[in-house]
């Protein structure tokens, strides 16, 4: 059973090894002219995207194939040379170009999951009994696409975490001139407002105290891409303790969930040699 079906992986790899640098199957420095062979990239990448799905360890996951040692090797690799950041980026402006991000629109909140094994983003969890856990401030667009991230341990409050995030606007290139910024109760505060008019943003926040349905304003969005990334068990049980291999598993699973919601929704509208028979 492959961890992803084939119309979702083989445009991810052929996008993935666009990006990747040559790289010899044989060591030409060696002073014997001979070495032993460089494992596949294909391996290794499929290797890590079963991590990513399942959530398991590095040894559960070798074999006769690929090791675990070359497995983080590879990934450390890919991390210097910025992959999983430039792939998403990449996957983002095909995204833009194709269907239209939906900018004026923006969600953030917070997600709290669980980090076994500590680390530079970890923090004692208030919805765990104080045991290590990871807090991500994500923000999507108007349909619910992931954008970016911060992350931060799981004592700290959303609402110290909003200006971090907003910053990463930066990184979207250019913006609509009216962008809305819808945000959950946490962030009901003076603060919150004067932060969002020193931007220019206009904020939809929900009121402390007041109950009302999720589906009243644009929030939903961002609540089901934090149900698409748990969906990802490296994301929602991490043993990862550095930030950046954390940030580039999040990289590659909202990679993976904007090349899925491209797919689905160019099915109808275009047409490639690879198109599924079936919509996604």
């Amino acid at each position: 059973m492959p961890v992803l079906p084939p119309w979702l992986t083989d445009p991810l790899w052929d996008q993935f090894a666009s990006v990747l640098p040559e790289r010899p199957t044989v060591d030409p420095s060696h002073p014997l002219g001979c070495h032993r062979r460089r494992i596949s990239d294909r391996i290794v990448f499929d290797k890590l995207l079963q991590l990513l799905r399942f959530g398991c360890s590095y040894q559960a996951i070798s074999d006769t194939t690929c090791s675990a040692t070359t497995i983080r090797n590879r990934r450390d690799e890919w991390i210097r040379l910025g992959i999983f950041a430039r792939l998403k980026q990449i996957v983002l402006e095909s995204y833009d170009r194709i269907v239209g991000l939906v900018l004026d629109q923006i969600a953030i909140d917070g997600s709290i999951t669980r980090a076994p094994g500590g680390g530079e983003v970890a923090g004692r969890s208030p919805v765990d009994r104080g045991k290590q856990g990871l807090k991500r401030s994500g923000m999507t667009d108007g349909y619910g696409i992931p954008l970016c991230r911060v992350l931060a341990g799981a004592n700290r409050h959303d609402s110290p975490l909003l200006a971090p995030t907003l910053d990463l606007l930066d990184d979207l290139g250019p913006l609509p001139d009216d962008i809305t910024v819808h945000l959950d109760a946490g962030y009901d505060s003076d603060k919150t407002r004067a932060e969002l008019a020193a931007r220019d943003l206009h904020g939809r926040i929900a009121h402390k105290g007041e109950k009302a349905p999720i589906q009243a304003s644009q929030r939903w969005h961002v609540e089901r891409t934090h149900a698409w990334q748990n969906a990802f068990h490296r994301l929602t049980r991490c043993y990862e303790r550095r930030a950046t291999v954390v940030n580039a598993f999040f990289d590659l699973a909202d990679t993976i969930i904007t090349i899925r919601s491209l797919i689905r929704r160019a099915w109808s509208t275009h047409r490639w040699d690879d198109r599924p028979k079936r919509r996604p």
